[in-house]
């Protein structure tokens, strides 16, 4: 009934609402795995609410606003975006973005909270599950009109969203192992846009529109976590997203509908791209970031090993690589084992058949 509809929607969202709570609030400093990356979804939101990034703070009365020099042109708070001739400008440090910051917050809360094992919607599906929930709370936070209309819009903006990711399941896939990141990160940020226009009321031609131009600069999109992890860069693809669906969205809803590519045909681009695609950069995390970066997985405790036998081992790292290979997964022993000299280590490449004993 349309009853339990609206009930299991209004639930799917406290669920997205939750695991962003819960990613913000979080006291652990590391995610899991061996990259050993830090959560930043605390440490931001503490800076947001310090007032780093404070929303009010973009605007200023008429009568505290400075005149310009004779000659200038005036921005935001009667500052000079381009002085007067002769006139030296000193550097402007505000680095508050809010409407980014706000949505980069709430993305890479759920993304965090999956990295680590905690409960997410997929939407569409665990590795993308940051993208809507960030979209959807910043409109509920800093667009919606009124709290009376609430449950109401989120009920649209979810529905509209699985309307559009439908499409892309019976026209294509939404899984990496097939279609690469475009099938994942590229589908979510479709599927926000096209919610976030619905909700701003626009019509269905600029949802269309909205959910095409998202997908459209996601296309070739690859999928190559480091150790397989979600982690990298997949929390931060989810902020980016985000920040690009409402851009979509918004030129969307500037324009009349009226558009020269298709949803239709980016669904089919998407496919045959991701037919296309190599098997490497398709969540095998056998080629991109999943083999260019160094990764040092020390098994030792800190102060145990002097900074120069870390030195020696990034150069011996260098030395093998020269170009020819990947940068290599250098693994030290813990404990050292009883056979092997403290400087020697053992550098294994990213490809199983070539692994080398230094």
């Amino acid at each position: 009934t349309p009853e339990e509809v609206k009930a299991r929607t209004l639930n799917l969202w406290n669920v997205m609402n939750q695991s962003i709570q819960n990613g913000i609030t979080s006291n652990a400093e590391y995610l899991p795995g061996k990259l050993k990356v830090r959560r930043r979804a605390p440490s931001l939101y503490k800076n947001l609410m310090k007032g780093f990034a404070d929303y009010a703070g973009f605007s200023q009365s008429p009568s505290q606003a400075q005149p310009a020099a004779k000659g200038a042109v005036s921005g935001i708070n009667g500052t000079d975006i381009i002085p007067a001739a002769g006139v030296r400008m000193p550097r402007s440090f505000k680095r508050s973005l809010p409407a980014l910051d706000w949505i980069s917050l709430y993305a890479i809360a759920v993304n965090e909270e999956n990295a680590a094992g905690g409960i997410v919607v997929t939407a569409p599906t665990n590795g993308a599950a940051g993208t809507i929930p960030a979209v959807l709370k910043f409109y509920l936070d800093f667009v919606c009109p009124s709290t009376a209309h609430a449950e109401q819009d989120i009920v649209e903006f979810l529905l509209t969203a699985a309307a559009i990711g439908m499409l892309y399941k019976r026209g294509a896939s939404i899984s990496a192992a097939e279609m690469g990141c475009q099938g994942e990160v590229g589908v979510a940020c479709s599927m926000a846009a096209a919610a976030f226009t619905a909700v701003m009321g626009g019509t269905v031609e600029q949802v269309e529109n909205a959910a095409e131009i998202g997908m459209e600069h996601n296309l070739g999109l690859t999928c190559d976590p480091p150790m397989g992890l979600v982690v990298i860069p997949c929390i931060e693809r989810n902020a980016l997203a985000g920040v690009k669906a409402i851009t979509a969205a918004q030129l969307a809803l500037h324009g009349d509908g009226t558009h020269r590519v298709t949803l239709d045909q980016v669904i089919a681009t998407m496919r045959q791209t991701g037919h296309d695609m190599m098997s490497k950069y398709k969540e095998t995390s056998e080629g991109g970031l999943a083999v260019s970066i160094l990764i040092l997985v020390c098994g030792f405790h800190a102060g145990k090993w002097e900074i120069r036998h870390l030195c020696f081992l990034i150069d011996i790292c260098l030395l093998l690589s020269s170009g020819q290979r990947p940068p290599l997964l250098i693994i030290m022993p813990t404990p050292p084992h009883p056979h092997l000299h403290p400087l020697t280590y053992l550098a294994i490449s990213p490809s199983p058949s070539s692994r080398v004993s230094v």
